[in-house]
């Protein structure tokens, strides 16, 4: 099969910021904002600033810009020459008491006497016993530490007047799962069931999504999971989604992964419980009537839409009925063993059963229930632990927070039984 037959997963998403996109941005202190991208109007970044949209619209993602008079300027990416390189380490410093004699009341005198807030900080490094010992990353860090401190603190006017002459800038961050996942674990980790990156990318690797594959899912984390199906899927094959709404889900997460409408409409398909069972029986005005009883252009536009929805529906069933899909992922608040009872028998032989959840005594219930029956191979509980570390030159370590737990996962295999 050559390079050309591959459906490139790339093609999944928008490569360059679009009008009507919402995209992630990540400001000067460090924090990550959703902002829409509307054609014609203005972004507004709180004290970073605003600019116009337009200046935005094609551009690629993983660019930085300042922001000059609300236009934006790119600012060229750093070359390897400008990277620090040096033998500095900290780890002769001790930052006891009194290697800052500045002390609490001699700040807030200055304060009061009317002194800059960059005076404050200069004599804070001035006056810092180990300051000269410390790597250039370690000073940058002090002084991004003293700003943010005087701007939570006094915020006087002059102070913000001062930094409001400093650069503003933003960086666009490319809508890749990695981003995505780790900017909704930050912003509300239980909207999407504390599923962390690590915990997201062993549920794909353990249900083998791939492209062209069949898959069944149940999605109550916002819509992550179905995310990242999709993107591993690269718009070929098939994914059903079963939801407890009888519109089609609302997934807040998919808008920040920009995907093309064209990749995710032919795969992407939702029922909601009842219209996943055999037995339901449709509620609701007819789809079709006597020729003689359509009284105007209206009401036949309305049957067309309605035998349409129909059609969608009834073709939608009939591919879940028939069964075969290559593997069920589960993240849901409702009992996983009654959705297995249910969504199980549409598994085809070997297909993977993947079940996330926060608590683990959930799981473990499942899992000495699994154990009993023949129909389920090797199921297991695992739970992810991850540590995340800044390498950089000369200055590489673990991070001092971190989460404590992804949630934990449970895994089987659909056998037949003879």
């Amino acid at each position: 099969m050559s390079a050309s037959d591959l459906p490139p997963q790339l093609d999944t998403r928008l490569q360059t910021v679009q009008a009507g996109s919402t995209i992630l941005l990540r400001l000067p202190n460090g924090d990550t904002k959703a902002v829409k991208i509307d054609k014609d109007s203005t972004v507004s970044l709180g004290r970073v600033g605003g600019f116009h949209a337009n200046d935005l619209i094609n551009e690629p993602f993983g660019r930085t810009y300042d922001i000059v008079d609300k236009k934006l300027v790119l600012v060229p990416p750093r070359t390897l020459a400008e990277v620090e390189d040096t033998d500095a380490t900290n780890e002769l410093i001790n930052d006891g008491e009194f290697v800052q004699p500045l002390t609490l009341e001699e700040i807030q005198a200055l304060k009061q006497s009317g002194a800059h807030a960059s005076e404050i900080i200069k004599m804070q490094i001035e006056q810092h016993a180990n300051y000269s010992l410390k790597t250039e990353y370690s000073k940058e860090k002090y002084k991004k530490r003293k700003e943010a401190k005087f701007v939570h603190c006094f915020r006087s006017v002059t102070f913000m007047n001062h930094f409001s002459d400093t650069r503003k800038t933003f960086t666009t961050i490319e809508p890749t799962l990695f981003n995505v996942c780790d900017y909704w674990f930050n912003k509300d980790q239980t909207r999407i069931r504390d599923i962390r990156v690590d915990a997201l990318s062993q549920m794909l690797n353990l249900a083998n999504i791939r492209p062209g594959g069949k898959y069944i899912a149940v999605d109550d984390a916002s819509g992550l999971v179905v995310s990242g199906i999709l993107e591993r899927m690269g718009g070929s094959g098939r994914l059903i989604t079963i939801c407890s709404t009888d519109s089609p889900p609302s997934y807040p997460v998919m808008v920040n992964m920009n995907f093309k409408t064209e990749t995710v409409a032919p795969v992407l398909s939702s029922l909601n419980w009842a219209t996943a069972m055999r037995d339901y029986t449709p509620v609701g005005p007819p789809v079709d009537l006597p020729s003689d009883q359509i009284k105007s252009e209206r009401q036949k536009s309305r049957l067309n839409k309605r035998r349409a929805a129909s059609d969608l529906l009834n073709g939608t069933r009939e591919e879940l009925f028939a069964g075969e899909f290559d593997a069920l992922i589960v993240a849901s608040d409702y009992d996983p063993y009654s959705i297995l009872e249910k969504l199980v028998p549409y598994l085809g032989g070997s297909a993977s059963i993947v079940v996330q959840s926060p608590y683990v005594q959930i799981l473990s219930e499942l899992h000495s229930k699994l154990r009993s029956m023949p129909g389920y191979l090797c199921p297991s509980v695992t739970e992810m632990w991850l540590r995340r570390y800044q390498v950089l030159l000369g200055r590489t370590h673990p991070t001092m927070n971190t989460s404590g737990t992804g949630g934990f996962l449970l895994h089987a295999i659909k056998v037949y039984v003879v």
